[in-house]
């Protein structure tokens, strides 16, 4: 374990693949958004992973990794059951934080936002765009609560599938999508002896100010 915990200590990386083209910045966050993820998603099968932080009524801040299905001018979209903890925590507290890494390129985007439910119409949209087992499962699944030990969904899967069948699955009321309208988008990206370039954007009465931050 003491060789474990010392390999950690002495881990280092020098970031020196990419720059940030401080002259030749996008007016809107989103558009340089758009850049590296569509870079990203050419190395990482997985460039729409992103943390979600929230913050419970306690004030207990909590994490977890989801995956990014939309984005535009307007925000970030994922999707989730309305009955989970980061929905509770969103419902108490709207105000959340993404975080996206991408180690292949030594970059990261942090977002500052305020996450509301999307239209049904949209969710079911999306809903019915998943795949079939995806969608029973969010029919399956009481997402967050406690359960026994030796739950087994195998049987509840065969119900579930039992009762659609040959129907059309419907999305649950308790599942549907949030979007995410930033107030602040940072990118980060990993530069030689961590002086890193960083830049953020901030939302101020609709107009978006653009600062360099120090590494």
């Amino acid at each position: 374990m003491s060789d474990f915990k010392n390999k950690i200590k002495h881990l280092r990386e020098d970031f020196n693949r990419y720059k940030i083209d401080f002259k030749n910045l996008p007016e809107h966050p989103v558009s340089l958004f758009s850049k590296w993820m569509e870079q990203a998603l050419e190395k990482n099968d997985e460039a729409n992973a992103f943390v979600l932080s929230t913050v419970s009524d306690k004030n207990t801040p909590s994490s977890r990794v989801l995956l990014l299905r939309d984005f535009d001018t307007k925000g970030f979209t994922f999707f989730t059951n309305y009955k989970s903890i980061k929905a509770n925590d969103i419902e108490n507290n709207n105000n959340v934080a993404l975080n996206f890494y991408w180690p292949k390129f030594q970059r990261q985007v942090r977002i500052i936002g305020l996450a509301e439910k999307i239209l049904d119409l949209d969710s079911d949209k999306y809903f019915s765009s998943r795949p079939r087992e995806s969608q029973i499962g969010a029919w399956v699944s009481q997402q967050s609560s406690v359960i026994p030990l030796d739950t087994d969904f195998g049987n509840n899967m065969v119900n579930m599938e039992s009762k659609f069948k040959g129907k059309k699955v419907e999305r649950p009321l308790n599942w549907g999508g949030y979007k995410v309208m930033p107030k602040s988008v940072e990118f980060w990206q990993g530069r030689p002896s961590r002086l890193h370039d960083r830049v953020k954007y901030t939302i101020s009465k609709n107009n978006w100010k653009l600062d360099r931050l120090a590494p």
